[in-house]
This record gives C-alpha cells, sequence and structure tokens, in this order.
C-alpha cells in the first residue's frame, strides 16, 4: 500500500536520476537542490523496499530492480503525457520536445530535412539528437528516447518499424588514385589500403560482416569512428574507405566514389515503442520524417 503514496513527480526524479545516474544532474534539470532528489529518492526506496540506487566509486548505480520501476516508470509517464494531450493538434501551435536516438549517418542525410520541416511547419518543437550506435532499442526501452533512426530493424514484442530508404555501400577515394580509372573488384579492393569506419559499440558494417563470412579481411592503415572528415583525410592518399552512398556523396567532389564490390544494401528504418505509438503528436512527427524523406531522398525500402 505504500507505493500508492507515490505521484508522477516522484515516479519523473526516479527516471531522472536512473537516466543520468546522478542526483545531482537530476536535481538540475527539475529546478531543485539535490537534498529534494535525496528526499524523494529516499521516500521511493521505502515504498519499493529497494535500494534503488548505489554509490559504486564516483559513480550512482542502480539496482536490478530500479532499472525495471524506471523503465515501467517511462512508460507511464508517456502515457499520462499523451492522455493530456488533445486528440487533435495544430503542429504551428503545439509545443514538445523530443528525444531521436541517432547516429552520423542520420544526422548528416535526415535530420537537416526535419529540422526544416519542423521550423517551417513546428516551430515551438525542439529535437535533441543522442547517439545510439548499437544502443538504440535498449534506449527506446529505458525511455531515454521516443525515436530511433537507423539502419536497425527489431522484431521484438513492444517495437514497431517503418522503413524509411535503401541503402548500400561504396568506396570513395583520392580522384587520382589509380583505382579510380576502372570498376573496382574484390580483388583489387582486398589489395588496398583502407581507412575503415568502426562506429564503436560493437557494431560491424554490413559488408564487414560480409567479408567475414567470404573468409576475407581488409589491409586496415587507419581506423576512425565516424566518416566526419574522411574526403580530406583520403585526399592525396592512396587510402580507400568504404561508406554508405548518401554520405560519400555529401562529401563533395574532393572524391571519387565508386561501386564497392561488397554493397551489403540494408534499410533506415524508424523505431519506437508501445509507448509512443497511439500519441498523435508522435504518430505526426513519423510521418513527417517518412515524407520529407522520401520527397527528398526517394529509394524508400
Amino acid at each position: 500500500m505504500k507505493a500508492l503514496n507515490i505521484d508522477f513527480a516522484d515516479l519523473r526524479t526516479l527516471r531522472l536520476v536512473h537516466e543520468h545516474r546522478s542526483f545531482s544532474v537530476a536535481a538540475q534539470i527539475l529546478g531543485v537542490n539535490q537534498s529534494a532528489v535525496s528526499y524523494t529518492i529516499e521516500k521511493l526506496r521505502r515504498a519499493f523496499d529497494d535500494q534503488l540506487f548505489f554509490r559504486q566509486g564516483t559513480q550512482v548505480e542502480a539496482t536490478e530492480r530500479c532499472s525495471a520501476i524506471a523503465g515501467s516508470a517511462a512508460s507511464l509517464l508517456a502515457e499520462m503525457e499523451r492522455l493530456a494531450m488533445p486528440e487533435a493538434f495544430d503542429p504551428s501551435q503545439a509545443e514538445h520536445s523530443f528525444t531521436i536516438a541517432c547516429n552520423f549517418y542520420e544526422r548528416q542525410v535526415i535530420l537537416p530535412l526535419v529540422m526544416q520541416r519542423l521550423r517551417a511547419e513546428a516551430p515551438n518543437m525542439r529535437v535533441e539528437a543522442i547517439n545510439s550506435i548499437s544502443q538504440g532499442h535498449l534506449q527506446l526501452k529505458r525511455g531515454e528516447a521516443e525515436l530511433l533512426i537507423g539502419p536497425l530493424m527489431t522484431e521484438q514484442a513492444g517495437f514497431y518499424c517503418r522503413s524509411l530508404l535503401a541503402e548500400r555501400y561504396v568506396c570513395i577515394m583520392d580522384p587520382g588514385n589509380p583505382m579510380a580509372t576502372a570498376p573496382l573488384t574484390l580483388e583489387a579492393y582486398l589489395a588496398a589500403r583502407h581507412a575503415v569506419v568502426l562506429y564503436g559499440g560493437g557494431w560491424r558494417s554490413g559488408y564487414l560482416r560480409y567479408l567475414d563470412r567470404l573468409g576475407h579481411s581488409l589491409n586496415q592503415v587507419l581506423t576512425v569512428p565516424s566518416p566526419a572528415g574522411l574526403n580530406r583525410i583520403i585526399t592525396g592518399t592512396d587510402l580507400i574507405s568504404t561508406v554508405p552512398r548518401r554520405i560519400g556523396e555529401t562529401l563533395g567532389g574532393s572524391v571519387h566514389i565508386a561501386d564497392c564490390p561488397c554493397p551489403a544494401p540494408f534499410n533506415i528504418s524508424l523505431v519506437w515503442t508501445e509507448r509512443t505509438h497511439r500519441s498523435p503528436i508522435h504518430s505526426w512527427l513519423r510521418d513527417m520524417i517518412a515524407r520529407e524523406v522520401k520527397q527528398a531522398l526517394g529509394d524508400a525500402a
């Protein structure tokens, strides 16, 4: 019965401490002092009969039960927010902050389209883009993001997917590279010296997984965490790099783009959860993103 004394403000405090692993950051977001956050967490500890958080060195860690409670709290808060929203809304007047989990590709190719349309149609809406790497589904489940955009599909219960566009890999190189004068064969590709984008978080690009299946590996001279600045790195060298086609096209005329002998086609998708599935404002956002991508980029998956 102690749990019946918990209110939504208490749950929001728990979620913020869990998300940021910090009492002080949660207090700053809530606009209260840290002692108020500590008082709320003590109240929740008594209600749930669990420690919830503990210190491990300089970090605040959550118990297993706390993580489960925080996930449910995020769903409850999102559902209450949805119920508070009118069924019909005017984008030009609506105020909302969206958190979108994505990576370099989506920030370079898709997010500019989204922001241009939002500024034109919904100027009071705000977007926070956070890195997802390979943790996007976990970020959605924890309530850390409302929407995931990336080369990820899932059939897990509670997740929804919508394909945005089809993509494939190409190779970029200095225009003076001898390999730029003829179609790139697999033999020449394997013999080349590569600048490889690893992205991080355990993610392995589709063309690398394809080579793994063939029993091949690349001659990696350089590894970088994202394609940012690859055109400047490659120019004037014998290096080549494998990137998604639309990323290659954004790097300008300073590099030569060639078809990759390991194109490894993949889709870029929208992914979201049950907690925002029926929300009118989130449905509008998803439809708007899909529409803008189709109009500007085509190649719908």
